[in-house]
């Protein structure tokens, strides 16, 4: 069983230090479900990779891990996820494994765990999704890439010393 080595210390000292992932659920068209996938870096919050499918999936998950270590040099950040099926996986872990990651899970019910992740569904939830409907996949894809783009590069927050995470990450380098 993986341990919650997260342990709810959301703060990270670099970029790639220490990323929190989950899948969430968005309806459109008359009855018709998305599933979008994310990784989230707790350095500066941005949202590292995300993927939107139509099944919540091995492969959404799988999809979004691998856009996301494609973009690492040398780091090995820590992963942390609820213990949703597709986290349990060994093919997850392989990829975990592959990329010197340490994984980290929630405990069972502690979705406080992955609070990180949990506060980025709302948001994006709050700030686009629950504002409109959306009759079609490809309507839902859009607002989703052009909310993470406007939250990743031009949505200012506090905790940044009034910067976007995409600016935060640029003065750390």
């Amino acid at each position: 069983m993986v341990e919650n080595v997260l342990n709810r210390d959301f703060t990270a000292n670099k970029p790639n230090e220490k990323w929190v992932t989950d899948v969430t659920e968005f309806k459109y068209g008359s009855s018709q479900k998305a599933y979008l996938s994310a990784i989230r870096d707790l350095y500066d919050g941005s949202m590292i990779s995300y993927v939107l499918g139509h099944s919540n999936n091995n492969k959404l998950v799988f999809d979004t891990l691998d856009q996301a270590t494609k973009l690492l040099d040398t780091e090995h950040p820590l992963i942390h996820s609820d213990r949703g099926f597709q986290y349990t996986l060994h093919g997850f872990k392989r990829r975990i494994d592959k990329a010197k990651m340490t994984q980290s899970m929630s405990r069972v019910g502690r979705c406080i765990d992955n609070g990180p992740m949990e506060s980025f569904w709302g948001t994006l939830k709050s700030e686009k999704y629950y504002l409109h409907k959306y009759a079609t996949f490809k309507d839902l894809s859009k607002a989703i890439d052009e909310y993470i783009h406007f939250y990743n590069h031009d949505r200012y927050q506090k905790r940044l010393n009034g910067l976007s995470p995409i600016e935060y990450r640029v003065k750390a380098a």
